[in-house]
């Protein structure tokens, strides 16, 4: 047999969130994107356009700044032009590319590269996203895990969890949400006299969580009601068309490329995916039972949704990967995840 001759391996591509360009970050797009002219000069044209800086700026500037860098109309577009840049850089003579799928803000970039949105209303939508709260951010979100050292998922923390929403709920003028399940870990977005009390009644652990999520808004809750009919008024239906590449969304649905309604596919995105929780770990449990992957690719910046894709393999149990120990055993011999993110890991994946 040819090397030509070898089998594709099955890939499902992750889009990252909102918070994975971080200081460790600073650079990246000019490092390992600065042959993208074409696909940059679209992203920064529709920055100027909308007195911004661009992505190339912001990228190269001397020292990361969080108020700057992580404020949600410089982090998405950033965020996007590096990891189109790292979709384009995927050896498609190895891998097939079966299925797209994201995390909360990574559902836009999934919908830029199954092709859902062409490259103009691609950085239109996420940029027009990304600036509706350029006047005050609505609420905010913090992180718990739900899960055991082992990775296992437990019912009793998650009814903990719970019962604490509950009772932050029936205080006055107090809203909290579920808002993301990722992996392990819940994310949860509200008001800020909920989450404070949130804060006060939630275990701690290790030191960490409760975690607020700096900079970032009550995405994926009713408080987003607002943000949500703003955009319908602000973008167009016409800008979408059928995806090119099978799309998982945030409720595990599937969106094939010739069976889907682009109003529905719309009103999803600009709807319920903006004021309903975004179950990424249902859609990863789809991306492996529906496509039957032979590895999953998270596309950069930042490799901080490995964990959370991790802890959905455990939740399935998926290869006999049943621990975090297990996970970690996988990822020495014969990596099921790869992350562009890491070095180490971005060389198995491009060319």
């Amino acid at each position: 047999m040819n090397v030509t001759d070898k089998p594709k391996q099955r890939a499902v591509v992750i889009c990252p969130g909102r918070g994975t360009y971080n200081k460790e970050e600073l650079g990246y797009l000019s490092r390992l994107h600065a042959d993208k002219e074409q696909m940059i000069d679209v992203i920064d044209a529709n920055r100027r356009a909308n007195n911004q800086p661009s992505v190339t700026e912001l990228d190269n500037m001397d020292k990361y700044a969080m108020r700057l860098h992580t404020a949600g109309e410089n982090a998405s577009s950033l965020i996007y032009a590096c990891a189109h840049g790292d979709f384009a850089d995927i050896n498609t003579d190895e891998y097939e590319i079966v299925a797209v799928s994201g995390n909360s803000m990574g559902w836009y970039i999934a919908l830029a590269v199954a092709q859902t949105l062409d490259p103009k209303n691609a950085i239109e939508l996420i940029n027009t996203m990304g600036s509706m709260m350029t006047s005050g951010v609505i609420g905010g979100q913090m992180i718990y895990p739900v899960m055991d050292k082992n990775w296992q998922l437990s019912p009793t923390i998650q009814q903990q969890v719970q019962d604490c929403l509950q009772d932050v709920n029936a205080i006055d003028d107090c809203e909290v949400y579920d808002s993301i399940y990722l992996g392990g870990y819940l994310v949860i977005g509200g008001n800020e006299a909920g989450l404070k009390q949130l804060d006060n009644r939630l275990p701690k652990v290790d030191d960490t969580y409760p975690m607020r999520l700096f900079n970032h808004a009550a995405f994926h809750t009713p408080l987003l009601k607002s943000i949500s009919e703003k955009a319908k008024q602000t973008l167009g239906e016409e800008m979408f068309q059928a995806p090119a590449i099978p799309l998982i969304d945030g409720q595990g649905k599937i969106w094939q490329p010739y069976s889907t309604s682009t109003q529905n596919l719309y009103d999803y995105t600009l709807g319920h995916q903006v004021t309903e929780p975004y179950d990424f770990s249902a859609a990863i449990s789809v991306a492996l039972k529906e496509f039957a992957p032979d590895k999953l690719i998270i596309l950069g910046p930042g490799s901080t949704l490995g964990g959370a894709v991790g802890q959905c393999l455990v939740a399935n149990n998926w290869q006999h990967i049943s621990s975090k120990k297990d996970f970690i055993a996988r990822q020495k011999n014969d990596p099921f995840v790869l992350a562009m993110g890491l070095a180490e890991q971005r060389k198995h994946v491009v060319e």
